[in-house]
């Protein structure tokens, strides 16, 4: 299957990989109380969850959700691929550092301890599995997906 870009260029989208972890949020509102979730792309089995996490934003809430899932799967000594369906999550992961005009007052404290937390593991801590996006458009919703839109 092939999609077009932003930049008229023309993409392949690959085949799902089944053997892999996909995350999502849950929010009550933007920003708002956010939740995360990992599940078994296959299966759907939910492998983690942080629940009540504070307030923060989807994007915080998918980088800290694909931060658990490479730390999970560091623990399992699994290469699995996880799956995320936000682009600025996947970035901050790549850059190793979270980018948002989320407030830091004590309503946000919780989540930015917990970004503090992972931009610190991904500082210190390698892994070879990919981390990817989740076609929804191709694919439809992510596995991880808390259907609340």
């Amino acid at each position: 299957m092939t999609r077009r870009s932003s930049r008229g260029t023309v993409a392949a989208i690959g085949e799902i990989d089944y053997d892999s972890i996909s995350v999502d949020v849950g929010t009550h509102g933007n920003p708002g109380p956010i939740e995360y979730r990992g599940v078994d792309t296959r299966t759907g089995k939910v492998l983690f969850s942080n629940e009540s996490i504070g307030k923060g934003t989807n994007n915080l809430g998918e980088f800290l959700a694909i931060v658990h899932a490479l730390a999970y799967l560091k623990e399992q000594g699994s290469g699995k691929t996880v799956y995320s369906d936000s682009l600025n999550a996947l970035k901050w992961v790549r850059e190793k550092k979270v980018s948002t005009t989320l407030v830091k007052d004590e309503s946000t404290r919780q989540v930015w301890e917990l970004v503090q937390r992972a931009e610190e593991w991904l500082r210190t801590h390698t892994y070879d599995n990919k981390v990817l996006k989740w076609q929804t458009k191709a694919w439809g919703e992510i596995k991880a997906d808390y259907d609340r839109k």
